[in-house]
């Protein structure tokens, strides 16, 4: 390493340090006496005697009279009363660039393979403001997911951020899987937030694989670890998908799942003494969430196509988090339960399903086809009862005949093998010939 290298080092070097001392810990709230520091300062906790020292990381996140209360990155074993507490004075930050591709990483950026991370890397902050509205340009391209429901019924465009709606079990990773290993942007940032350990591993071999991995970066923070490394899990990630943002790339983001980013701010406020408001959820969740979801989307420079999954309780559409998160994304993808006892895969409900932008992105033909099956696809929902049992009698209604002839059609074109590859242009093109079909 020559003298130039070693600028960007010197720069970061403090004349100084700020210290202070643990006086209290309860639970996952650590109290200390100084150092002086700012809300989301991070600030380095020494333990262990010579044999066994070293450092936890953790984070300001609220205060006590002239006290601090900071919550850890990892577990609080060996933190004593008087343990030394230095500030750094910056919130937390990470290494991102080119060389994260087919890796995976933790919330601090560290990757789980133990692998060794370049030195070059650029070094940018987990948590940022939103881009300013009147700098998003329009979404105006389709952008290819690879999904036959999707790119034909709810297509989407570059820089729309959705939500994918289902009960645990029902197939959302799967869902994104296909998703990361078939569509047509450069690169795919997924974040796996509060995932069972075996799961992480799992998804990476089995849904994305080899193919997927070669163009993707995960984050994974297990759900064994405290909630402050869930949130800036998903704050890390999307600081990684900004990144390629700004350098002109068009980007696929996944987040499984907001909900559990949400479960762990929920934790945090509890802890530092927020009230707990919404169903047990404090008021600093519905005001994170919003701070979060906002940052993907368009720029100037590229765009962040957004998928999060959201974990509804009992299939409750309605609970809080969906609730929310519903306001704030372009659209949302509803995955049945009852559609996947019947063996349909992706278990897609197109009619409670919406993308709010593709009525701006596709043709007059697209459309109406989209419209028509729709409209076959509600009449034989709507009938399916009296159809089962008997009760209908043909020629009654010539709307329910037709369902009726084309709804097994329907549900063919919806079910898609998970390693079965159909353009956007065939998905259309075969959506258009069913709607034709029942003229």
């Amino acid at each position: 390493m020559n003298a130039k290298d070693l600028i960007p080092f010197i720069k970061d070097i403090h004349t100084y340090k700020h210290y202070g001392k643990v006086i209290r810990v309860i639970g996952l709230m650590i109290e200390s006496q100084g150092p002086e520091s700012s809300i989301g300062d991070v600030c380095m906790i020494h333990v262990g005697g010579k044999a066994k020292r070293r450092k936890i990381i953790a984070e300001v996140v609220g205060f006590k009279e002239q006290n601090i209360i900071l919550m850890p990155y990892s577990d609080i074993q060996d933190i004593a009363p008087g343990s030394l507490v230095e500030a750094t004075g910056k919130p937390l930050e990470i290494k991102v660039g080119h060389e994260l591709i087919g890796k995976v990483i933790d919330s601090l950026g560290r990757p789980l393979d133990g692998s060794s991370m370049s030195l070059n890397m650029e070094t940018v902050a987990t948590d940022r403001t939103p881009p300013n509205p009147l700098s998003r340009p329009p979404i105006s391209d389709v952008l290819e997911v690879g999904v036959k429901a999707i790119d034909s019924l709810l297509t989407v465009g570059k820089g729309q951020r959705l939500g994918i709606f289902a009960g645990s079990g029902v197939g959302k990773s799967t869902l994104l899987g296909m998703i990361a290993r078939n569509t047509k942007a450069d690169i795919n940032v997924i974040a796996l937030i509060g995932e069972r350990g075996r799961e992480v591993r799992e998804f990476i071999e089995r849904d994305l694989g080899p193919e997927g991995l070669k163009k993707s970066i995960v984050i994974a923070a297990t759900s064994d670890q405290p909630p402050l490394m869930r949130i800036k899990g998903a704050f890390a990630a999307t600081a990684i998908a900004e990144y390629f943002r700004d350098k002109g790339y068009d980007v696929m983001f996944m987040m499984d799942s907001v909900t559990r980013v949400a479960m762990g701010q929920r934790e945090v406020g509890l802890a530092v003494g927020e009230p707990p408001a919404t169903k047990g959820y404090t008021p600093s969740v519905f005001s994170i969430l919003p701070r979060l979801l906002e940052r993907t989307g368009t720029s100037d420079k590229g765009t962040i196509t957004a998928f999060y999954t959201v974990l509804v309780d009992g299939d409750d559409m309605n609970e809080p988090i969906a609730d929310a998160v519903r306001g704030i994304l372009d659209g949302h993808i509803v995955l049945d339960r009852t559609l996947a006892n019947k063996g349909q895969y992706p278990a897609l409900n197109v009619l409670r399903s919406v993308s709010r932008l593709m009525n701006h992105l596709t043709t007059k033909e697209h459309r109406t086809a989209s419209e028509k099956i729709r409209d076959l696809l509600s009449t034989y929902m709507n009938s399916e009862d009296l159809i089962n049992i008997g009760a209908y009698k043909k020629g009654a209604s010539k709307e329910i005949d037709e369902a009726i002839k084309l709804y097994p059609h329907i549900i063919s074109f919806l079910k898609q093998e998970t390693d079965e590859q159909i353009s956007s242009e065939q998905s259309i093109q075969r959506l258009i010939e069913l709607a034709e079909a029942g003229e």
